[in-house]
């Protein structure tokens, strides 16, 4: 009688909630080279739902108009970027804002601090390079 040899099956990996950073998110467009090789099988993964804060193009609008980034063009794609990603826009509303008020994090950037609250509550993980997003975000991060 042969051996049977059976291959052992992959687990089924659990789908993941991710919300990207503005440098997540500019990264992954223009620079993906940028972005760790573990951080991008895991946002390629089919079962990753990805999210892009209304707070991401705010940020980019405000650091183009101030001479501090050249977003002009990803601006005006915006909604095709997004859909290229196949990722869900996500709008900023009142309790996002009022938590990201109330948060206790001695961080004053407001882009930041509504990502962070939009995360908490929709139990979304970040991902970012930030360090201060890393240690304040109350719910998990994958540092790309």
């Amino acid at each position: 009688m042969g051996r049977e040899f059976v291959t052992p099956r992959r687990p089924t990996p659990t789908p993941t909630a991710i919300l990207l950073d503005t440098n997540a998110l500019l990264w992954l467009v223009s620079a993906p080279g940028r972005v760790a090789d573990v951080a991008q099988e895991i946002l390629r993964e089919p079962t990753t739902e990805l999210f892009v804060s209304a707070a991401s193009a705010w940020e980019i609008a405000i650091k183009t108009q101030l001479g501090r980034l050249d977003g002009e063009p990803f601006l005006s794609a915006w909604s095709d970027v997004i859909g290229d990603m196949t990722a869900t826009e996500l709008p900023i509303d009142s309790g996002d804002t009022i938590l990201a008020g109330r948060l206790s994090w001695d961080h004053r950037d407001p882009f930041d601090r509504v990502i962070v609250a939009q995360a908490a509550r929709r139990n979304l993980t970040i991902a970012t390079s930030d360090s201060r997003i890393q240690q304040a975000a109350l719910t998990p991060t994958l540092k790309i």
